[in-house]
């Protein structure tokens, strides 16, 4: 039990349990992260060494977003079964099938592997929204999501450095066994700490009140199981689904294609890669906090909670457009900040829309509806992944900068226009 010195000798208990509960899953997400990310950064050295070409790339990043699309089969089972035995199993998993990489061999080895990894790896974000759903109250829910997706972001910043390390000192493989390490060891720590707000021994009641008592009361009501055939045919879920599917391909970009496009068309070499691949994502963490922000701002300005995550939305599609001109400018410096641009905004968005499903859903409904959500948000980066890698060689990145450029702001409409608040 976690407890404070008290008056009188003493011991009172520790108001804060939620923040800590987020604060052990943010190391989650940064392993998630860095686990998915490290094959992007070492993609030029396992590509050479393996003799793969960027088509076959493009199927073994696709394996991986075949594999994430089963989101809705994780969040139906953690709805089903809780997050504690749940998310366990998930994470132990995810870290045994990431060693498994650093025994791989040919492409077709990886995109089996890659498959695997995303099937269980899909269980992040149901698992998330959940969490924040059922420990926090509503007006904290923003920022209890934009801290957990720093995790996302900071996985993908500690990649670079990982890989050049690895390289330098033993091999790409390296990398693979230390991440898939650190995943084992956090399933300690979750299985330690971790349980229901219901059953949590070291928290208090008034901070059990402060949970439940936030709770939207529309929101709050328990089944048995996830109503599959209701919440499917709800059309909230398919305007977050839509909006995802056109954000997702950004993060595609950046995670999995961004190294090769530095070394094939600005011409870094492996210290560069460490130095500069890591900062859109430093740049995406601050995102992550700049979106709850907005919808804080706009919501003291008498806005909706909704609406006011609609218009956060709104704002990182508009700064999205900056990655347009990411092949056209001629300096290296340049086309690095805008990347950074655009996984600032990026993030700023993402952590908004993927939030809305705790302000839309039941909390028996949030997980599955998140996988759902991000079943369409890979079927995006899946769909762009393999356009791009069999077009790149002919046409290069910058049509597909442009896309990237436009996208968001279709997405923005689709909120706009298709989301119903809840009674």
């Amino acid at each position: 039990m976690v407890t404070l010195p008290a008056r009188g000798g003493r011991l009172r208990r520790f108001p804060y349990i939620r923040w800590t509960i987020i604060g052990l899953f943010v190391g989650a997400m940064v392993i998630n992260y860095l686990t998915r990310s490290i094959l992007g950064v070492a993609a030029p050295a396992i590509m050479a060494e393996q003799h793969i070409s960027s088509a076959q790339y493009s199927w073994i990043t696709g394996a991986f977003q075949l594999g994430i699309m089963f989101q809705p089969v994780a969040g139906y089972l953690l709805d089903l079964i809780g997050l504690k035995v749940g998310f366990t199993l998930f994470v132990a998993v995810w870290s045994l099938i990431t060693m498994g990489h650093g025994l791989a061999t040919g492409w077709m080895g990886f995109a089996g592997l890659r498959g695997a990894l995303g099937l269980v790896e899909g269980s992040a974000q149901p698992a998330g929204m959940k969490l924040v759903a059922e420990w926090f109250p509503a007006r904290e829910r923003g920022v209890a999501g934009g801290i957990y997706q720093i995790g996302a972001s900071f996985g993908a910043v500690f990649a670079p450095p990982l890989v050049a390390w690895a390289v330098l000192n033993h091999s790409w493989r390296a990398a693979f066994f230390v991440a898939g390490g650190l995943g084992l060891l956090w399933v300690i720590a979750w299985l330690l700490w971790y349980a229901p707000p219901g059953r949590h021994r070291a928290l208090s009641e008034r901070e059990r009140t402060l949970i439940v008592e936030g709770q939207e009361a529309a929101l709050a009501k328990r089944r048995r199981r996830p109503p599959l055939r209701e919440l499917l045919g709800q059309r909230n879920l398919w305007a977050i689904a839509g909006a995802r599917f056109l954000a997702d391909p950004v993060w595609g970009m950046l995670s999995l294609w961004m190294p090769l496009y530095l070394v094939q068309a600005r011409h870094f070499d492996l210290t560069q890669i460490a130095m500069f691949a890591w900062l859109p994502f430093l740049a995406a963490d601050l995102g992550c906090l700049f979106g709850p922000a907005v919808v804080a701002w706009l919501q003291r300005r008498g806005i909706s909670l909704v609406d006011a995550r609609r218009g956060a939305f709104t704002v990182g599609a508009v700064l999205m457009t900056g990655m347009m001109f990411v092949g056209t400018v001629t300096s290296p410096i340049a086309a690095v900040a805008l990347l950074c641009l655009g996984g600032f905004a990026h993030q700023t968005l993402s952590v908004t829309v993927i939030t809305m499903s705790s302000d839309l859903f039941p909390q028996d409904q949030v997980a599955t509806a998140t996988g759902v959500s991000g079943t369409a948000a890979n079927l995006g980066v899946l769909i762009f992944t393999l356009v791009l890698g069999s077009m790149v060689d002919q046409v290069g990145y910058q049509p597909f900068f442009i896309l990237l450029g436009l996208l968001d702001l279709v997405g923005a409409a689709l909120l706009w226009t298709l989301v119903r608040k809840t009674a």
